[in-house]
């Protein structure tokens, strides 16, 4: 039994005087020794006892508490022999209740990592006063109480993915096994696993373990539905692993994780380009020299980390092209070496040379060189970073801001301001500047000469007093570069030290312009190459279980598409079928017209008529490319009938306008009157012009209207009525309504004078009368017993000269 030596001496002893006792009294000492035993494997503290608080103190209260008593127990202050120990116990205890996690594990199972055999009470079950140990009946299955505790550490819940896991993703990458209960090959790849744990965890990746059984929520939000999986999350993004579980392949899956472009190769022949775009990115320079022929991925890891603030570059010193570089900078190759080159290319700003670099050693040598020594104020957080915010138990943080431009006059200035800096380098004053080009709202507020400033630079030194923008500053001098000017900074700088009293302006200051907001859609391009990759690299491993409601969302939208194209095939098909006319009826009505009898019923969708005017801007799209069943309602206009007409149209039209297929229009005759004559050219039957005119009168199309139907090429034609009080209206009604009717047609041939009569009288005609039989050619055309007169291509509207 695993317990405490001296309680498994006891029980032998008891075992042997048990020998020559009775049986029931054997029994009963027995099972005193093993209510000993298990009272001697209680826990030893109780955390609640020790800091004095209930077990429902908030955090708050526990932490005032914990402040209290360690500095009345701590040994340099309390000289009691006991109080280094209840020291530590009042450590271990605020340790156990500050934690969540272990607080919730002592709630429930009362043990501590201290108490617990094998590292949790999973391992054992607590009846009453007793303890069961499992090992009489361990059994090697990957159950939830005998997995390994090395999982335990790495445990993620719903809540805690979210919340950290993911935001911590854009900072290092994160490995994750998925497991189960109960789960053989998971046993196979534990091994494995455990190796590659403890060399990428040392390299700075983020490790989680997530059993589906206990948390099938997030299991499902990361989409993995089968165990043993691995899977890494990167920038928020999952991508699964699909190789063979070996370490070599989960070593380079990690280093596949990472983005491409992390760290650019450097050799004689780009290394100043490399090194002399620090301004225009506004970041220092990290050169690693190394022998390795590849990029090491604790580097790329710490490039990745630290993308935001630093650019990384990598020399190959096995390579020739790297000698003259290895040369300039006294290199050693019997260790990397890492530069970090600020403002001054030809001297690195600080340096770092070991063999086996450590994480922690490289992350605290990025930290300190996150900045140039005169940083320019690109966007807030930025800002942010380099003059926080003033913190009441800190010491005072002040910035000297520059304001100034990137025009070559300003050159000898912004020299001078970064060689005052670099001469005066203290931890409570930070130097920037800033372009009053690209940061205008800001600098408005700090110039006080405004005229002035547009031509000199100016020197502010501010003081950030909350989140919300209140700052205090004072304007110091106007920046040219001269001595005057960097004794009199130098000389506020000191008085700032013994009296910051001395800002005594205060203002808002507003959020800044992020100048690198442009590169956004090179980012978009880079975003789109790695989802199109990570898609490519699911569909080439068969991760269809992953991969379904891409291909279902593919799939709906090629049947969609397909099955459209077949129903307006078939539409169109039948469309061209003419059937006979009838005798009484006219022509018969056509499959694939506009709309039916009924369309007409259709209540508007709007309360108005979108009417557009037709030009050879519109021209193309509202007739030449009309969809397929769609039709164009065009009404022919002068300038001087423009406003009467449109309105009358519009509440002829009106009812119609609930149908999707109609489109309607108007078309100035002044400017188009050569391209109404060559469209009319087709309908010559329909427009018949009395022989006594000798063909020299000029006709009058205001007030007729075009039904286009631009996909089939054909139209039909609405002619002026007058609906007056001559007894011979009905004619005309006959006439013009019969315009497109064959029987209409034969009826104007066999009295053609009286049509000459009717045309020349039009011209008399009031002009809000011309189109009062418009509504019932309107359903006419919705029937599809129009007369059609079809066009062999559509003349073009721009070529055709305007009528004078």
């Amino acid at each position: 039994m695993r317990r405490s030596t001296g309680g498994l001496h006891l029980l032998e002893v008891s075992v042997m005087a048990a020998s020559k006792m009775s049986v029931p009294l054997a029994v009963v000492v027995v099972l005193s020794v093993l209510l000993t035993g298990a009272t001697h494997a209680g826990p030893e503290m109780d955390p609640y006892k020790i800091l004095g608080v209930t077990r429902t103190a908030s955090q708050a209260e526990i932490k005032k508490v914990y402040k209290r008593l360690a500095k009345e127990w701590h040994p340099d202050k309390n000289k009691n022999p006991g109080a280094e120990d209840m020291f530590i116990k009042i450590t271990k205890s605020y340790e156990i209740l500050s934690s969540e996690d272990k607080r919730a594990n002592y709630d429930r199972y009362g043990q501590t990592d201290d108490t617990q055999p094998y590292g949790g009470a999973r391992y054992a079950h607590r009846h009453d006063s007793f303890y069961f140990d499992e090992s009489f009946y361990n059994f090697p299955f990957n159950s939830k109480n005998q997995r390994d505790f090395a999982d335990n550490k790495y445990t993620l819940h719903f809540n805690q993915y979210v919340n950290d896991v993911v935001l911590d993703s854009y900072k290092r990458p994160y490995l994750i096994k998925i497991t189960s209960d109960w789960c053989f090959s998971c046993i196979h790849i534990e091994p494995v696993w455990k190796e590659v744990v403890q060399e990428m965890e040392t390299l700075g990746v983020g490790i989680g373990v997530v059993d589906v059984g206990y948390e099938r929520r997030l299991a499902n939000h990361l989409g993995a539905h089968r165990t043993p999986s691995i899977l890494g999350v990167i920038n928020g993004k999952v991508t699964f692993f699909h190789y063979a579980v070996a370490k070599e392949h989960l070593r380079q899956f990690v280093e596949d994780l990472l983005p491409q472009r992390l760290v650019e190769w450097v050799t004689d022949k780009n290394d100043l380009q490399f090194l002399s775009s620090w301004h225009e990115l506004n970041k220092p320079h990290v050169l690693l020299f190394d022998q390795v022929p590849v990029v090491p991925l604790l580097y790329k890891l710490t490039a990745f980390a630290y993308k935001d603030y630093l650019q990384f570059g990598y020399v190959d010193q096995g390579l020739s092209e790297t000698a003259n570089l290895q040369k300039q900078f006294n290199i050693n190759t019997y260790a990397p070496t890492m530069l970090v080159f600020k403002e001054n290319i030809d001297k690195p700003a600080d340096i770092i040379q070991a063999k086996g670099m450590k994480k922690q050693i490289i992350d605290e040598f990025m930290s300190n060189n996150r900045f140039l020594l005169v940083p320019r104020l690109v966007n807030q957080k930025l800002f942010d970073e380099l003059c926080p915010v003033k913190q009441f138990h800190r010491r005072r943080k002040y910035c000297v801001l520059l304001i100034t431009g990137d025009e070559e006059t300003f050159s000898f200035g912004n020299h001078a301001f970064l060689s005052f800096a670099s001469t005066n380098t203290k931890d409570v004053v930070r130097f920037a500047y800033v372009y009053q080009r690209l940061q205008q709202p800001l600098c408005d507020i700090f110039m006080q000469n405004k005229d002035s400033a547009e031509s000199s630079a100016q020197v502010v030194i501010l003081e950030r007093r909350n989140a919300a923008g209140k700052a205090l500053f004072k304007p110091v001098t106007a920046w040219n570069g001269s001595e005057e000017d960097k004794q009199r900074l130098l000389e506020e700088l000191e008085r700032l030290q013994k009296d910051p009293s001395i800002l005594v302006h205060d203002a808002m200051l507003p959020e800044l312009n992020n100048e690198f907001a442009s590169m956004f859609v090179i980012r978009w391009i880079y975003a789109s190459y790695d989802y199109l990759s990570e898609v490519i690299d699911d569909i080439l491993h068969n991760n269809w279980r992953e991969m379904m409601p891409l291909l279902s969302l593919i799939f709906s939208a090629l049947f969609i598409l397909f099955g459209t194209v077949v129903i307006q095939a078939f539409s169109d098909s039948s469309e061209d079928k003419q059937t006979k006319p009838k005798a009484k009826d006219g022509t018969k009505a056509e499959n694939g017209s506009p709309g039916t009898g009924s369309a007409s019923s259709r209540p508007p969708k709007k309360n108005f008529v979108e009417v557009t005017e037709l030009t050879d801007i519109t021209y193309i799209s509202n007739l030449v490319k009309l969809r397929p069943g769609h039709m164009n309602i065009v009404l022919v206009i002068t300038d001087a009938s423009k406003n009467i007409l449109l309105s009358k149209f519009a509440k002829e039209v009106y009812s119609f306008t609930g149908s999707p297929t109609l489109h309607f229009s108007f078309l100035n005759i002044d400017k188009h009157g050569e391209w109404m004559n060559t469209l009319l050219e087709y309908a010559q039957d329909a427009m018949q012009i009395d022989e006594d005119d000798g063909g020299n009168h000029k006709m009058d199309y205001t007030g007729y209207v075009l039904a286009l139907n631009g996909h089939k090429k054909y139209l039909c034609l609405f002619k002026p009525v007058y609906t007056g009080e001559d007894p011979d209206s009905k004619s005309s009604e006959d006439e013009g309504a019969g315009s497109g009717g064959r029987s209409r047609s034969s009826s104007r041939d066999d009295h053609p004078p009286r049509r000459s009569k009717r045309s020349r009288s039009l011209s008399t005609l009031q002009i809000h009368h011309k189109l009062d039989r418009l509504g019932l050619w309107m359903e006419r055309l919705m029937e599809g017993t129009l007369h059609r007169y079809y066009i062999p291509t559509w003349p073009g509207l721009d070529k055709i000269t305007p009528s004078k």
